[in-house]
């Protein structure tokens, strides 16, 4: 099927793409990578007036490194760019990885992580590894610019917090501390997952573990008991004594999940896959 007909525009600055959108209001919308949009507008599951391509503005593909040891990334740059891009790969090795590992390289080539983030797809690996990080998303619109957290972003199945008028400008990773280690674990039998799992571990950091766990519900989520238990473990702890330590209270936190049955898996096995999971991301941090 066809999109219905839309006027096309294609703006090079963002003060321009923001313009736009304050002139056509609801009857526009932004279309960054279009692995996303393009499917629904063809299955016509949304329908617009106006389609605002942002491609062409520039300054919203800089991958930078802040004066306060901020990684900001351009909610413009595709999973294949931050995959193989050096800031990225020296001071998130483990976002590099998952970013090298979305989908399908058709998908890593056009889709941006400003526009997956912005569908609220509960089945995505960024929204989860991006909590675990603490990162903020920065949104502008014509009225002036906001941050919010990321963990605060999503807040339903394809559910923002974004504004209509707003455009998400770049997602801020804060500096991560000396010894820090990242890793994301997803599994399914799509090119989606069915599960995923974030951690980093933080030998000095005010919180020695975050995990959090994403796909299996709405919003991704941190196993926040697990996460309590982690905190009477040293910081120089063997991934052996963490995961002894760990398993099963990240098993019986599993069973707390407000898990469904769908076409990614049932509820238990969706379950199962949470300790799987984190032990595979612990380990990684760990090794």
């Amino acid at each position: 099927m066809r999109p219905a007909r839309f006027a096309l525009h294609r703006p090079t600055s963002l003060r321009e793409a923001l313009a736009l959108k304050a002139e056509f209001g609801d009857a526009a919308t932004f279309h960054a990578g279009g692995t996303e949009l393009l499917v629904a507008l063809k299955a016509r599951v949304l329908q617009y007036d106006h389609v605002i391509d942002i491609k062409q503005v520039q300054e919203l593909r800089d991958i930078r490194l802040l004066d306060d040891g901020t990684l900001s990334i351009g909610s413009l740059s595709t999973h294949h760019v931050i995959a193989n891009d050096p800031l990225v790969r020296q001071l998130i090795p483990g976002y590099a990885h998952l970013s090298e590992h979305v989908a399908n390289i058709r998908v890593r080539v056009a889709g941006t992580l400003g526009g997956v983030l912005c569908f609220a797809e509960p089945h995505a690996d960024a929204p989860t590894m991006l909590c675990a990080l603490d990162a903020r998303i920065a949104l502008a619109s014509t009225t002036g610019r906001r941050d919010i957290s990321a963990r605060e972003f999503h807040v339903g199945e394809f559910a923002t917090a974004r504004e209509d008028d707003e455009l998400l400008v770049s997602i801020d990773v804060p500096r991560q501390l000396p010894g820090d280690k990242s890793a994301y674990r997803p599994f399914g039998h799509t090119e989606r997952p069915a599960v995923g799992v974030a951690a980093v571990w933080s030998p000095q950091g005010l919180q020695r573990l975050r995990l959090w766990v994403g796909a299996i519900v709405a919003v991704p989520a941190p196993l926040l008991e697990a996460q309590e238990a982690a905190e009477r473990l040293p910081p120089d702890a063997s991934f052996e004594d963490v995961w002894q330590a760990l398993e099963s209270v990240i098993t019986a936190e599993a069973e707390k999940i407000d898990a469904h049955d769908d076409l990614h898996g049932g509820a238990e096995y969706k379950r199962h896959l949470v300790t799987v999971l984190a032990q595979r991301a612990l380990k990684e941090c760990l090794k």
